[in-house]
């Protein structure tokens, strides 16, 4: 088999032939073709044969594409011809996803990018990608300018904290298209988010309810699941996602112990619980007929959308708490669920009660050092924290002034 000569060109070569402006077509081996047209463009091609046909792909232009930067191309095709790949066909898959929608290239990243995403991310960055897929679905990906993530930023009234979320998701479609070719950058470089929604607003100081606040709450005239939870809430200090979401397996009434299993938000967990806590569970118990949460759904199409059964909603105890504020003009203020957490954490410091003790009773994950190496779950010194604080709201209840000295002042 005849030897195939090949880098038969040099760069003195090329500039004379470009300097000269008239159409030519050298060879320098192996396939490797440098061509020059009439108007003056400079290209390089590669010429091979694939299943028993000549076919040609074009490399780039001379100079962007250098002389040793053709010769290493062509031999990386080479190679891929060599393991049955065509080229050419890679080159029309190409162009083929260069003429896509916003659309396309949003289905293409649910189904690459967005699939591999925790759930929680799937969830957010879903319904951020049916806004953008109905602000500019049907504009080519091509044609996607600046002035067009700009306009799709501020075309929603969604709050900053979501608008955070469309423009993560716009960067991360339109740096999948960057990956596959489809655009040479980004439409979202340059631009800087605070100028288009201005800088995040201060996040909201929790709020600690006094002890006439929680006499008001404990008594609240809400339905008895809403006020029960409230009180659950209140006295275990746990986040509201995790009592709507708990199964009725997870609470040992007899042991007085919840077991809150891991999630996004904390670590798994067993809850000592004071015996008028179990007394709020048993009730719920009854409530709640042969469900397997604590809280079952209460919509009818809730059930059948779950097969039967399902959890409370997520946003059922924030709006129960909203609606008795508004309807029954408490003496209290406005608060959500979470501030609960915080009036927990600030009364039992009032207690007395060391702050690693609230932090661990709050799940919180001790900070630094001594959060890698302490392994200790505190079980006993959170009951004893959490029966002082149960004692503490029984006595709120009822009206009454709270008179036991503090813990700190008995040691």
């Amino acid at each position: 088999m005849a030897k195939v000569e090949s880098n038969l060109l040099t760069d003195i070569q090329l500039r004379k032939w470009k300097r000269a402006g008239l159409p030519v077509a050298k060879a320098d081996g192996g396939g490797l073709t440098f061509t020059l047209s009439a108007a003056g463009t400079a290209t390089w091609v590669l010429r091979f044969r694939h299943g028993g046909r000549r076919q040609e792909v074009t490399l780039g232009r001379y100079p962007d594409l250098s002389l040793a930067d053709a010769r290493i191309s062509a031999a990386k095709k080479r190679v891929a011809i060599f393991d049955g790949v065509n080229p050419a066909d890679e080159v029309r898959k190409v162009k083929t996803r260069q003429d896509w929608t916003v659309r396309q290239l949003a289905k293409d990243y649910r189904e690459k990018v967005l699939s591999t995403l925790a759930d929680s991310t799937q969830r957010s960055y879903g319904r951020n990608l049916t806004r953008i897929e109905n602000g500019m679905g049907g504009m080519s990906v091509q044609s996607v300018g600046p002035a067009d993530v700009i306009a799709e930023l501020e075309r929603h009234d969604i709050g900053w904290v979501e608008a955070f979320t469309l423009w993560c998701v716009l960067r991360g479609i339109f740096k999948h298209a960057a990956g596959q070719k489809m655009i040479a950058a980004s439409p979202c470089a340059g631009i800087l988010l605070d100028s288009v929604i201005g800088k995040r607003p201060d996040v909201r100081k929790r709020l600690m309810l006094t002890a006439d606040e929680i006499q008001v709450l404990t008594n609240a005239a809400m339905s008895e699941e809403n006020r029960l939870s409230v009180c659950i809430l209140l006295s275990t200090g746990v986040r509201a996602s995790e009592l709507f979401t708990a199964l009725r397996e997870h609470v040992f009434i007899k042991e007085a112990r919840w077991h809150i299993p891991k999630s996004k938000t904390g670590q798994e967990m067993d809850i000592p619980l004071p015996p008028q806590v179990v007394g709020w569970f048993k009730e719920l118990f009854e409530l709640s007929g042969n469900s397997a949460y604590v809280l079952p759904a209460r919509a009818k199409a809730r059930h059948e959308r779950n097969g039967g059964d399902a959890h409370l909603s997520k946003d059922a105890i924030r709006e129960a708490i909203d609606f008795w504020i508004d309807n029954h003009e408490p003496k209290i203020h406005r608060f959500t669920p979470h501030d609960l957490r915080s009036t927990m954490k600030s009364h039992m410091r009032k207690l007395g009660i060391p702050r690693d003790i609230t932090e661990m009773c709050l799940n919180h994950k001790l900070k630094g050092v001594e959060g890698i190496y302490d392994r200790y779950t505190y079980y006993d010194e959170r009951r004893a924290a959490l029966k002082l604080w149960a004692r503490f709201i029984a006595t709120c209840q009822a009206g009454k002034k709270w008179n036991v000295v503090p813990l700190r002042q008995t040691a």
